[in-house]
């Protein structure tokens, strides 16, 4: 019986964040990757052009051919911490990319009866992924992704696999993109007793750019669906406004969360280093997340 309260108590403390809990676990594979994206309602699958991509949607590797490197932090409510590594390179004119994620819950405490704690410990997560793109037909490009998955809690630990897979497609209106995946697809080994399911999802959205080049601004809107396979549906917005290549703020708005809707951050930009930040505010005491990303392009 103690097992499976310290189970509960974890998986509740990692979907606090999501909401979307379901009947899965690795709620951690719903967390965001990249202060941009989660500063814009976490509209990654269609606003993805960098390496997040590989966690959002991999055929987006494909918009765009330099070399990239990027790490994450994000800091959770409830003592929740998330590091996240990503490396994107060209072989033979197609986009590879590898990726990495730790996630920790802290501090776990272990309680038998009332009264002063008996122990403590910690739940850890982690995910090996890489990711490739190819460009079938003119503005159309495919990719895949393949997750190497862990998860140990207490005494118990379990593996696995899982897959994502992607389009995009650049339409023949100029700055008009649509892109649509199928993310965290594959089976874990049992975790004690069972095997623990994938948050498996689908996203389909799109986004706009304009360019006002006698403001030096630009402009980006975006929007998707987002369902869970076993849980809610969300509808997911965002928007961008960079000005001078220099500066960028950003807000998004996620329906169907019970603890959290809007979110914001910004951008800073040197030369091919980007630094960003994201800010997610929840109700009901939960606190706030923060997400800081930094990216360099060569």
């Amino acid at each position: 019986m103690k097992r499976y309260f310290l189970f509960f108590v974890t998986i509740f403390l990692i979907d606090a964040y999501s909401q979307s809990a379901g009947n899965t676990g690795l709620s951690f594979l719903k967390f965001g990757f990249g202060a941009r994206n989660s500063a814009m309602g976490d509209v990654g699958n269609v606003i993805s052009d960098d390496l997040t991509a590989l966690h959002y949607n991999p055929a987006n590797l494909g918009r765009n051919s330099g070399n990239e490197v990027m790490v994450s932090h994000n800091s959770w409510i409830q003592d929740i911490s998330s590091q996240m590594l990503g490396i994107k390179t060209m072989a033979f004119g197609i986009p590879f990319a590898i990726g990495f994620n730790i996630t920790n819950v802290s501090d776990i405490e272990i309680r038998t009866r009332p009264g002063e704690p008996q122990s403590k410990f910690n739940a850890n997560y982690f995910y090996g992924s890489i990711s490739s793109a190819y460009n079938l037909l003119n503005g159309l490009s495919l990719g895949a992704t393949v997750k190497y998955l862990y998860e140990g809690i207490l005494n118990n630990e379990a593996t696995g696999l899982g897959f994502d897979f992607g389009l995009n497609f650049s339409t023949p209106y100029e700055n008009l993109s649509v892109s649509a995946v199928v993310r965290n697809l594959g089976s874990m080994k049992e975790l004690r007793n069972q095997p623990t399911e994938l948050p498996s999802d689908f996203r389909l959205g799109s986004q706009y750019k304009f360019n006002f080049a006698n403001y030096n601004l630009d402009l980006v809107l975006a929007g998707e669906y987002q369902k869970y396979l076993d849980a809610d549906s969300h509808l997911n917005f965002g928007f961008e406004v960079l000005y001078n290549k220099l500066l960028a703020l950003r807000a998004g708005y996620q329906t169907n969360y019970e603890i959290r809707n809007f979110t914001g951050g910004f951008g800073l930009y040197w030369g091919n280093l980007k630094f960003d930040y994201a800010f997610i505010p929840f109700e009901s005491g939960f606190g706030s997340g923060n997400i800081f990303s930094l990216a360099f392009r060569f």
